[in-house]
């Protein structure tokens, strides 16, 4: 585990989540030009200084303990596939908490382009869920929600492959959200599982919820 980041989070296959840094925005601008991004993310990211507003937003978020956005990169121990050197950025996943009382959480992801077909989204994913339901167990968090366009049918492949299962459909809301929208729902695990020590098929990424941001 990197001593700069006590927040980093082990994952499946090699994976590694951390917080983003000032030396990802290179990272994080390729992947915004991806027009699988631009089609199915709600927020945009564009320029330097967008780059620099949107990881201020997230160490906002953590600041403030309502949005938890993880950098997802390839362990030092990994073994490195295309898509990068070790330590690039492969993608993101966040939990979104804006009431930290309620019993219930947002999550979503996005991945880039050259990461797309090798399983990281759903790897990336479960190690998301698994961290949340350990880290906020205590603090009475008991389900979790994934909430994506109707067409994006590789974000629908990949909440099932996760466990999350299709609760329900919303209905469209134009200008913004043109068609319908999925929410897949996982809940708790019977037993919690243990918190560890310290703070602890492919689509590009979710569109997420009426108000949220990637």
């Amino acid at each position: 585990m990197d001593d700069r980041d006590a927040s980093a989070v082990p994952g499946p296959g090699g994976l590694r989540l951390r917080r983003w840094r000032e030396e990802d925005l290179p990272a994080l601008l390729e992947a915004y030009e991806d027009p699988a991004m631009r089609r199915w993310l709600a927020t945009q990211v564009s320029g330097a200084d967008g780059a620099a507003d949107w990881l201020e937003a997230q160490r906002s978020g953590w600041a403030t303990g309502t949005r938890f956005a993880f950098a997802v990169t390839e362990a030092a121990t990994g073994v490195r596939q295309e898509g990068g050197p070790l330590g690039v950025p492969l993608g993101n996943v966040v939990l979104k908490r804006p009431d930290p009382r309620n019993d219930r959480a947002e999550v979503g992801y996005w991945t880039t382009a050259a990461a797309r077909g090798r399983g990281v989204a759903p790897r990336a994913l479960t190690a998301l869920t698994d961290w949340a339901f350990a880290e906020f167990a205590e603090q009475g968090l008991t389900r979790l929600e994934l909430l994506h366009q109707v067409d994006n049918e590789a974000s629908c492949r990949v909440a099932e492959k996760c466990g999350y299962a299709l609760a329900r459909v919303i209905p469209a809301l134009p200008p913004d959200y043109p068609l319908d929208g999925h929410v897949h729902v996982r809940e708790a695990p019977s037993v919690p599982l243990s918190r560890p020590a310290g703070r602890r098929a492919e689509a590009a990424g979710t569109g997420g919820g009426r108000a949220s941001g990637r």
